[in-house]
């Protein structure tokens, strides 16, 4: 919802707000939060503004006072007993908890109460809360997880609003990294003016971000992670004489803090416990990405390819793009993959590959899958049974002999993470030898290795679009297939069929390999069959 309107400088708006179309949806249980610091000469009519229609809509009007200085505490109690608005409830916090932790306690009010929508609104009377029906209306539509108020989407209205030059070129050009970082496109991150659906809410670990102001940051990266749909909606510009508490350098560089955070979480590098929840690998749009070179090297007139631990369709995104037939593979099916693939099979790939289906592959992809599975073996060998005569595999995995690796070695460390090479989910490590050993013990000889460079485009967002990351990421390609061993920081294996696999594997005890593994664990723990 983009609703466009203008408000005359240095008045409130009132019935300059568009007011949305009413639906014919169930009602929603609707708490408006109010955030107040230090707000005993504001607090008041922030209350009085509220339109009669959103007073009548929602449920409660909860003020949380984060152990203000001043009065604002009994101001408020005091209006609910004048007004007699049985719907306010005021309460204080015995100490301090900052702007992030206070909303903390407010969206975990809005959880265990059982809302559905709960709106952000200052106490200072910084937002209009004549715009509030249309924060509401796109959730109660369904049509968004998060709307935001945005003060930039009418071109100079921040400007004719009061903002302060210098708060506007900050936010303008803070808006711009966060979204060339995070591939978004808000008109402003830093508007304190939202509303949330409350369900949304409970799916993300908001509880784990800062106590600080950068916390409405880490939010809507947290939103953007998980893929909860926000909206933004025009709201005016007003500053007064309130206090602002922000420290405009150190709020910028926490900002800055928190988006490469989020970037070094989602390239693995290392985990932050605020984004830990949700992380997935996004697909490698990178030229010389795993994902990308995988594609590159199905070839032929519309092949049939079976993806292996196809995930969200990483791989199968790309085959589809040339119109190949694709079919996909793995022990969970994910919501994004319908449009990746033709057809879907669930099952447990250490189990081996179980499929009862006619079709011949002329491809069968392991990408990056194989590092996951106690017995890959079982798999390469099952999908012998798939392959047209003179098919291929193409198989991915991470090189346990990269430099960075080495290096870590080196120093004494050995440290997993929640993506990478080390992913802790990584039940084996190959170096290139014994990745081409275990293709030829099931059956397959080696026509092609490749190395892919360090994906760095994960941790720079669109910057990763610039001609000179595009000149580093060529000659770090270059660096990964002159020195396979130490530069590569992914290896692409091509691998055809040879007429019997090798004695080295022994495929019934492959197939007996659970059933010990089982009778281990009943000897060790005598009760697991009570």
């Amino acid at each position: 919802m983009k609703v466009a309107h203008r408000v005359a400088r240095g008045k409130w708006p009132g019935s300059e707000c568009p007011q949305p179309e009413s639906g014919g949806a169930m009602p929603k249980k609707i708490g408006v939060f109010i955030v107040a610091y230090n707000a005993v000469s504001t607090i008041a009519k922030v209350l009085d503004r509220i339109p009669p229609e959103i007073r009548d809509k929602i449920s409660e009007v909860f003020i949380f006072d984060d152990c203000s200085t001043d009065d604002t505490y009994l101001l408020g109690v005091g209006y609910k007993q004048i007004t007699g608005w049985d719907k306010l409830q005021i309460y204080r916090n015995p100490e301090n908890k900052g702007y992030g932790g206070n909303q903390k306690l407010g969206y975990r009010y809005a959880i265990d109460n059982d809302f559905d929508i709960v709106v952000l609104l200052h106490g200072d009377g910084q937002y209009a809360p004549e715009c509030m029906a249309n924060l509401i209306d796109p959730i109660e539509r369904g049509e968004a997880e998060a709307v935001f108020g945005s003060r930039m989407m009418d071109p100079g209205a921040a400007r004719r609003g009061g903002m302060p030059v210098y708060k506007y070129v900050g936010n303008k050009i803070l808006t711009r990294f966060e979204n060339s970082m995070l591939g978004m496109d808000l008109t402003e991150f830093h508007s304190g003016y939202r509303a949330y659906d409350v369900h949304a809410l409970a799916r993300i670990p908001f509880e784990k971000n800062s106590d600080d102001f950068h916390f409405d940051t880490e939010i809507i990266i947290q939103f953007h992670q998980h893929k909860l749909r926000i909206d933004e909606v025009p709201i005016p510009t007003y500053y007064g004489d309130e206090i602002c508490y922000v420290n405009g350098m150190q709020y910028a560089g926490n900002v800055v803090k928190s988006i490469v955070r989020y970037r070094l979480n989602q390239a693995g590098v290392k985990s932050y416990p605020e984004y830990k929840d949700g992380t997935r690998y996004p697909i490698k749009r990178d030229r010389y990405s795993s994902h990308a070179l995988i594609s590159e090297r199905i070839k032929g007139a519309a092949p049939r390819v079976l993806d292996i631990g196809c995930g969200p369709g990483n791989v199968a995104a790309l085959i589809r793009q040339k119109d190949f037939e694709c079919v996909g593979v793995d022990l969970v099916r994910d919501d994004d993959l319908a449009s990746c693939v033709g057809t879907f099979h669930q099952m447990d790939l250490e189990k081996g590959l179980d499929l009862d289906y006619g079709t011949e592959f002329d491809y069968v992809v392991f990408g990056d899958i194989l590092e996951h599975l106690t017995h890959p073996e079982r798999l390469l060998m099952d999908a012998r049974r798939f392959l047209t005569p003179g098919g291929r595999i193409i198989v991915s995995v991470p090189n346990i002999t990269h430099w960075s690796i080495r290096l870590m070695l080196l120093t004494g460390n050995f440290n997993y993470m929640e993506r990478g090479i080390l992913d802790k989910t990584h039940m084996r490590f190959f170096t290139r030898k014994s990745m081409t050993r275990l293709l030829g013990e099931c059956g397959f000889e080696t026509v092609a290795v490749s190395g892919t460079p360090v994906p760095l485009g994960t941790l720079i967002g669109t910057y990763a679009n610039s001609r000179l990351y595009k000149v580093i990421s060529a000659i770090q390609y270059r660096a990964a297939n002159f020195w396979k061993n130490l530069f590569a920081y992914q290896l692409i294996f091509v691998a055809r069929q040879t007429p019997a696999p090798a004695q080295a594997i022994d495929a019934a005890q492959l197939e007996a390999a659970p059933d010990v593994e089982a009778a281990e664990a009943s000897e060790a723990n005598p009760l697991a069959h009570a």
